[in-house]
This record gives structure tokens, C-alpha cells and sequence, in this order.
């Protein structure tokens, strides 16, 4: 059997994967966002994310890049421009993840909360993705 034969498998786990990792990534930056006004009593919300952020939201955006990789292969999208656009989309909210774990980590070791509005960034990129992987224009 060949990687095409699997496509619509690997479909549904990636579309699942990103639901979780996009998932992860808002409710981060929307945890963020409230820390500024919160109380230092807070170590313990930020734990919570942190280990949400480890043991949910990161193997999520490995999956989702492993899977999309391998439907990107299976269509023979390389080189496609949507394809093209969708990744760069995915690379900004890969690496808005980066950043968010590390500030969550800071957080957890003492730092002073920064107001960070990313969720308005990674809703548009999201909302980009789904449009481009559907339409493929």
C-alpha cells in the first residue's frame, strides 16, 4: 500500500492534532494575556499550563507537522503555491508557540508577567490555514 492509500486517514488525524494544537496555542495566549492582571497567586494556573503546554500542545505540533508532511507527499503539493502559504502560516504559529512556552517557563521560574497579545495573530493565521487547506487555491 502506498502513502496515498492512507490519505484520508491521515487527514483526519492531522485535521484532530491541529484542533488540539491550534487549541493549545489560544488558550496560551489567552493565559498570557490575563497574568498581567492577575495576582501572583497564580503559580499554580501557570504550572497547569505548562504541563498542558508539554504534554499536549507540543506533541500536537509535532503530529500536525509530521502528518502534513506526509499528506503534502501523498498530494504531491511541493511546490504548490497554497501550500506554500499555509506553511508559512503554520511556521508563524510554530513559532508563536516557541515563544509563548518560553514565557510561560519564565513565568514559572519568577519573571513578571508582559502583557502579550498574540491570540489575534494566531486566530488570523489559523482561520488562513483552514481556508487554504480546503480551497487550495
Amino acid at each position: 500500500m502506498s502513502l496515498a492509500d492512507y490519505y484520508i486517514w491521515l487527514k483526519a488525524v492531522h485535521v484532530a492534532v491541529a484542533l488540539l494544537f491550534v487549541s493549545g496555542v489560544v488558550a496560551t495566549s489567552l493565559t498570557l494575556a490575563l497574568l498581567s492582571t492577575m495576582p501572583r497567586e497564580s503559580e499554580k494556573f501557570v504550572a497547569g499550563m505548562r504541563r498542558y503546554d508539554r504534554w499536549v500542545t507540543v506533541p500536537a505540533m509535532i503530529a500536525v507537522w509530521l502528518f502534513g508532511t506526509g499528506l503534502a507527499v501523498s498530494g504531491s503539493w511541493f511546490g504548490q503555491g497554497w501550500l506554500s502559504a499555509k506553511l508559512g502560516f503554520v511556521v508563524l504559529i510554530s513559532g508563536l508557540h516557541g515563544v509563548q512556552s518560553g514565557r510561560l517557563r519564565r513565568l514559572g521560574a519568577g519573571a513578571s508577567p508582559v502583557t502579550v497579545r498574540s491570540l489575534p495573530l494566531v486566530l488570523f493565521a489559523a482561520i488562513a490555514i483552514a481556508v487554504l487547506a480546503v480551497a487550495k487555491p
